[in-house]
């Protein structure tokens, strides 16, 4: 097993994407603590895997969380937000919002857990950003602004802990089917048009390349090579997983 005798934290780890990585690493041999604002997060009771509630935009919070653990080797900041509005009807509320889930809840989850990461021999950090940190989806201003944020995040955190053995990688997935997908086609910023549900959906897979979107399966398989050894020497980058999305050119799409 590729994480046995490691310990791996997940922020959301009880939502769709955090709850699939948690059961990959675990059968990788990982020892898992899952931490999310409820046990059940978006899909329910889950008993499977260690949980500590953990909210990422309080400090406090994130503190006692990792005061509460002997060993940390994998962080994976899964924990996110989408507010599908134009900065014009966003509110200031819902602009430092997510910055403070997507982005400070980033900076806490690993401010706190270096002095843990630095006594591990193969320490690895996960953020998440999204494809939507390069180019914009419409009615997402906020949630792009954040995604950008942890790219530069990642990239600045993996030249300063280089050098103590601790690796940082952010993962930029497209659209994955996730309960925050079926929030999307059902919000006003899925520009349906009076669509169905079912055409919203079969309209997406068709823009791809490979005619499908992502599932929280092939997210949590690239977290997994990422937090292992045959990634020894991956670091600083970011890993897009769209299904060859950003690859065309949109406008010439036939």
């Amino acid at each position: 097993m590729m994480l046995e005798g490691r310990t791996a934290l997940v922020t959301g780890g009880r939502g769709g994407i955090g709850r699939a990585i948690c059961e990959r690493l675990a059968r990788e041999g990982a020892e898992i603590v899952a931490c999310d604002l409820s046990a059940g997060g978006s899909l329910g009771e889950d008993d499977t895997h260690g949980f500590v509630q953990m909210d990422v935009t309080s400090e406090e919070s994130v503190k006692a969380a990792m005061a509460g653990l002997s060993q940390l080797d994998i962080l994976v900041n899964a924990a996110g937000i989408e507010i599908e509005k134009t900065i014009e009807d966003t509110t200031l509320e819902e602009w430092n919002r997510s910055f403070a889930v997507n982005v400070t809840g980033t900076f806490l989850s690993c401010k706190y857990a270096l002095p843990l990461l630095r006594k591990s021999p193969g320490a690895s950090i996960i953020n998440f950003g999204s494809y939507d940190g390069f180019i914009a989806d419409p009615g997402l201003a906020a949630y792009c602004a954040t995604k950008g944020a942890v790219h530069a995040l990642t990239k600045a955190m993996a030249c300063d802990h280089g050098p103590e053995g601790i690796r940082v990688n952010a993962i930029c997935p497209g659209y994955i089917d996730t309960p925050m997908l079926q929030s999307f086609f059902e919000g006003e910023g899925s520009g349906g048009d009076g669509g169905t549900l079912e055409t919203l959906q079969q309209a997406v897979r068709d823009v791809h390349p490979l005619r499908t979107y992502g599932t929280p399966e092939d997210i949590a398989n690239l977290v997994n090579w990422l937090a292992s050894d045959e990634a020894r020497y991956a670091s600083g980058q970011l890993w897009v997983l769209d299904g060859g999305l950003s690859a065309q050119v949109q406008q010439m799409k036939l």
